[in-house]
């Protein structure tokens, strides 16, 4: 066996995506078990996704603004099915600087609470309304079984929190930014996402509603992979997060959060790559396309990389890395930049020069299929266009692959039968049992509620009464 070689998927999907993960070095663990270094490939990466959002975040009108990482544990303790939902999951600090502290202090897992703390001294008056803030940070959750960018004890996202004057307002804010991470999701990252209705068994802790997007990774296992929670006057309530309407009324806010973490980064791991490792969307990729001059002879190395900064010059909105190390071989360097994602990759040699052509390689199609020669002379229209082919592609394959392993078994065996390997979209009742029953057998739950229903009446896959909504069952990481 090949030390080398990655795992495949199908031998070992978890063991392929740990692989991967470290040998591209995305990230590395940490010394404190169930943390990561974020390595400075994987970094760019987050980058890539802040920016992407943060735009996405300021169109729509929101702000940036930075929270504490230590809250008062009085705070959560104030939302009761708040702290009862994260109990579990809290790191808390009872000494600091030699001193046993009065009041304990939290080490941040979400910062509803002291947000909410914070817009009841800042909001007075219909005026203030409505805030609309977001933070980049990282949260602390004491998980106990954890895997690199998927769940981790420390990990970074954003979070947005917003009040409103009606609860019409905080609804459609809640909606609003759903739209804004499928937008996202679809249209940079090609993970062709599902967005639809937690249900209530599943949903934020605090929260009257909360929403996501769902994504089927390579493994046919599906990822939660951003949210947004309508929470109602329950928070507001519990702060004292209050206005004075245009009659003079003292009136409770309507309030939302939303967030997306660095778990994406695993869901585009695992959407998009294959055995030789990662296949990365190029509107998220670091590197967007690799140039590798090759030469022989001193003579033969100057002409060539002379077309090769002609060639970076000619791309200069585009992100990219001439690889020019000398002690590997073009093969390793193939190799390397495939193990990495890198969308396209454009080799340049002596026979190129004489042609004024380039050979460009495609990571999303292998093998010859993927290699084409292309003119000096049209790249620069060229490239572009390639890139924005190379992330349709990816995102019609990601959306046949999940169309193909989502079924609509026509009872509850069948349905037992195939959600190893797949999705069922089936009938559901509303029924808490009906669902906690299906988790009990299957160990699948139900991973969202689509908000396109289409057809509306049916019958509950497990207990067979009237139901009006269909639900995606699935097993999830």
């Amino acid at each position: 066996m090949n030390k080398n070689k990655l795992t495949s998927q199908e031998e070992n999907f978890s063991d392929w995506y740990n692989q991967v993960i470290q040998r591209a070095e995305l990230a590395d663990y940490a010394p404190v078990r169930g943390c990561m270094v974020v390595r400075p490939y994987g970094w760019a990466i987050w980058e890539n996704i802040q920016s992407a959002l943060d735009k996405r975040f300021k169109d729509t009108g929101h702000v940036n603004a930075a929270f504490p990482l230590f809250i008062p544990m009085s705070f959560l303790e104030k939302e009761k099915e708040h702290i009862e939902g994260f109990s579990p999951e809290l790191a808390v600090v009872t000494i600091g600087g030699g001193e046993v502290l009065e009041e304990p202090l939290v080490v941040r897992p979400t910062s509803e609470t002291i947000i909410g703390h914070m817009y009841a001294k800042w909001i007075k008056s219909y005026r203030d309304l409505p805030v609309l803030i977001n933070q980049w940070a990282n949260v602390v959750r004491w998980e106990m079984r954890t895997r690199l960018f998927l769940r981790t004890l420390e990990f970074y996202w954003q979070e947005g929190h917003t009040a409103h004057a009606t609860a019409e307002e905080g609804q459609i804010e809640t909606l609003k930014m759903l739209d804004v991470y499928t937008d996202f999701a679809v249209n940079v990252a090609a993970v062709p996402v599902i967005p639809g209705l937690k249900s209530q068994s599943e949903k934020f802790a605090g929260a009257v509603q909360s929403y996501t997007i769902e994504a089927m990774m390579g493994d046919t296992k599906a990822l939660q992979s951003g949210t947004t929670h309508n929470l109602g006057q329950n928070f507001a309530k519990a702060f004292d997060i209050q206005y004075l309407d245009q009659n003079n009324e003292l009136l409770y806010c309507w309030t939302t959060s939303w967030g997306l973490s660095t778990r994406f980064i695993g869901a585009v791991i695992m959407t998009h790559g294959d055995d030789q490792g990662l296949v990365l969307p190029p509107r998220l990729a670091p590197i967007q396309v690799v140039i590798v001059p090759i030469f022989r002879t001193d003579e033969e190395q100057s002409a060539v990389m002379e077309t090769t900064k002609k060639v970076e010059q000619l791309l200069s909105g585009i992100r990219i890395k001439i690889d020019d190390r000398t002690e590997m071989t073009p093969g390793f360097k193939f190799n390397d930049w495939e193990l990495r994602g890198v969308p396209l990759r454009i080799e340049i040699g002596p026979k190129d020069v004489e042609k004024n052509a380039v050979m460009i390689s495609r990571r999303d199609i292998p093998g010859r299929e993927g290699k084409s020669s292309i003119s000096i002379d049209s790249l620069e229209n060229r490239i572009p266009k390639i890139l924005d082919e190379i992330h349709d592609n990816l995102l019609a394959k990601a959306t046949k692959f999940r169309i193909d392993n989502t079924h609509d078994p026509k009872d509850y065996a069948e349905l037992k039968g195939l959600i190893n390997s797949g999705w069922a979209f089936s009938y559901w009742c509303g029924d808490a049992n009906c669902e906690a029953k299906i988790k009990e057998d299957t160990k699948a739950t139900i991973r969202c509620i689509p908000l396109d229903q289409g057809e509306t009446n049916g019958k509950c896959i497990y207990c067979g009464n009237s139901a009006k909504e269909k639900a995606y069952f699935a097993r999830a990481y």
